[in-house]
């Protein structure tokens, strides 16, 4: 296994985020990689590697819209450009386009622009935001390219996270989707049909936009019920793609209080959709937050369960990439995140 991770990744620090009504300080830090870049060198699972350039343009644009990519790379300049006393801050989205609004017309204040790129106000954005995501696409792509060219799997840990985010918003601690990325990398590469599975408690509503026009990417996703858990307005069983997609996503979303006997009955549905659509290659988006001491989740999985996790992912016999995302019981992430890769790798004995 290849582990391609973000050297830069801590450019990206979020001092606070609005949660539940309130400003609060952010669960999202750059702790999150440093605990597992640490347990994978106490515990290896394959070479720790920073990839050797950075993300061509050319392939973030194969997900994201070149308007919001052209957003993301000026914002932060944009924010301190309104006051010089905004460089000490961190930029909050606060007003939004809801139904009935245009998104068509390029709004000349900063505010707006940040709202029309957004869905969230618990995504701080900084000076490092833009350096960290893209560096973030660099792992995932880098990952997809180990993958093509033999290698059985390969872990893009990153973080700001990615599967939040959609071909032209952001929110959910994500920019850059680097899951997509990844996927449409594989499909770039050669690869006629891939999977995309989201294990995070949090639906991927980021991928799941993307690919839901679309029959060559299935998308699988296991999360919280969005009647009760964010993002909340996507994540239904019902949402099953449109179009050519039609039948290629898949939800199948859990209630809160969820053990590991019911969530892993779950996984056994999404195997099975997986093996079914003959898919030649798979994408993780490997979210840890399902793990019982986290704080913004309501799974019940723990630390073992994870190898069991890997073991039942590495039956599926795909050549598999793994992004990093949420998993905020950061002091346990890093044992989490090793216990995935090593009950892939075989290595959990």
């Amino acid at each position: 296994m290849k582990v391609y991770h973000n050297p830069v990744h801590a450019q990206h620090a979020g001092r606070q985020e609005m949660y539940r009504g309130r400003l609060v300080p952010c669960h999202e830090v750059p702790d999150r990689l440093d605990h597992v870049l640490a347990e994978l060198r106490r515990r290896p699972v394959g070479a720790l590697l920073t990839p050797t350039s950075p993300a061509a343009r050319a392939r973030i644009e194969r997900i994201h819209s070149a308007r919001y990519l052209d957003f993301l790379a000026t914002a932060w300049d944009q924010w301190v450009a309104l006051d010089p006393a905004n460089a000490a801050l961190d930029a909050l989205p606060s007003v939004w386009p809801v139904r009935g609004f245009r998104a068509d017309v390029l709004p000349d204040n900063f505010a707006a622009r940040m709202g029309l790129y957004s869905f969230d106000a618990g995504t701080p954005l900084m000076a490092g935001t833009w350096a960290a995501a893209q560096a973030g696409a660099a792992c995932a792509l880098s990952a997809a390219d180990a993958v093509l060219a033999g290698e059985a799997c390969a872990f893009a840990l990153t973080r700001p996270p990615g599967h939040h985010a959609g071909p032209d918003f952001f929110g959910g601690y994500c920019f850059l989707n680097n899951a997509a990325l990844a996927a449409q990398a594989l499909r770039d590469g050669g690869l006629d049909r891939v999977a995309v599975l989201d294990v995070d408690y949090h639906h991927g509503n980021g991928t799941q936009t993307i690919f839901y026009e679309r029959a060559d990417v299935l998308t699988v996703s296991l999360h919280g019920d969005p009647r009760t858990e964010y993002p909340f307005f996507l994540g239904h069983a019902d949402e099953r793609g449109t179009g050519p997609g039609t039948g290629f996503n898949l939800n199948l979303p859990l209630p809160r209080g969820t053990d590991w006997a019911t969530w892993r009955a779950a996984l056994r549905s999404a195997t099975e959709a997986i093996r079914a659509f003959d898919a030649q290659a798979l994408v993780v988006a490997a979210g840890l937050d399902t793990f019982e001491g986290d704080p913004i989740s309501g799974f019940h999985l723990r630390s073992a369960d994870y190898l069991t996790l890997g073991a039942d992912l590495a039956a599926l016999e795909l050549p598999t990439v793994f992004t990093f995302e949420g998993g905020y019981a950061v002091a346990e992430v890093g044992v989490n995140a090793v216990n995935l890769l090593q009950g892939f790798v075989g290595e959990s004995g």
